[in-house]
């Protein structure tokens, strides 16, 4: 890790002991937990005696995942479903009736990251990241409110800090999808609240996985790891706090309000002279 990313992303070190005493013999779900920051939260978690539900669309990683940790503490099940087909969506409600959940941590997302002009005959695009990234979501949460409200349980949202910045050319079918569901869940948090249900929102940075790959912008860019992303997000678990931000994140949110106009000009002068 570069000195950079040190002070861009500081880390936290996690109270093992007292992890261990909140998730003990509970029931977690994990949506997108094949790859990234859901197989290494997974692998975190795995040294706990509780119950973790993985899901994501590629079988034969879940299974993978689920054979590596067969002599670990945690007891694993897996479920393959794309969260953006109705249908298997639907299947998955139904599949997680059989449980009683505790923990929600809502880690699935796709990024697309296009210029509008190259997006014209592309609206799939944006039905797509919404039905991923909003609708799917809010959907689970709904089905799974009598459970959490039942075990007096934690949902947690994996959210990008973006959505608290200045808004960003090229990716407005990204942001606006990830902003629908964090504004959704901010709306609800006051009822899920007084009906014992906790909620976090775990706003993350760039985090080194295959999902910035296809951006060649990033590929270079300070990012946080995996493994610090699982912590943040077990830190939560365990203090149950209402969001994690970024240090600087305040700063940002202030610079996005007060210099709207001149970033909104600077962007039109970056398109345009990599247009030219």
């Amino acid at each position: 890790m570069s000195i950079i990313e040190r002070i861009l992303f500081p880390s936290v070190k996690i109270n093992k002991t007292l992890l261990t005493q909140k998730l003990q013999n509970k029931t977690i779900l994990i949506t997108g937990g094949s790859f990234g920051i859901g197989e290494q939260l997974c692998h975190q978690l795995s040294e706990i005696d509780c119950h973790l539900i993985l899901v994501a669309r590629t079988t034969e990683k879940l299974q993978q995942i689920q054979q590596e940790l067969l002599n670990k503490p945690a007891t694993i099940y897996i479920f393959s479903a794309n969260l953006s087909d109705e249908f298997q969506l639907d299947q998955l409600i139904i599949y997680l009736q059989n449980y009683s959940i505790d923990i929600v941590i809502n880690n699935a997302g796709k990024s697309i990251c296009r210029p509008i002009m190259k997006s014209l005959d592309r609206y799939h695009d944006f039905q797509r990241t919404m039905q991923l990234n909003y609708f799917a979501p809010v959907k689970l949460c709904l089905a799974l409110i009598p459970q959490l409200q039942k075990n007096k349980g934690h949902f947690i949202n994996i959210a990008a800090v973006n959505v608290l910045l200045a808004p960003t050319a090229y990716w407005a079918a990204y942001q606006a999808s990830k902003a629908a569901f964090d504004q959704w869940l901010r709306c609800a948090q006051a009822e899920l609240l007084i009906n014992d249900i906790k909620v976090s929102t775990a706003y993350l940075p760039l985090v080194k996985t295959r999902m910035i790959e296809p951006t060649a912008v990033y590929r270079h860019a300070p990012t946080m790891s995996r493994q610090q992303a699982a912590d943040h997000i077990c830190q939560l678990m365990i203090d149950q706090k209402e969001y994690y931000k970024l240090w600087w994140a305040l700063l940002g949110q202030l610079s996005s309000v007060l210099f709207a106009t001149p970033w909104l000009k600077l962007m039109q002068l970056y398109l345009k002279k990599k247009k030219s």
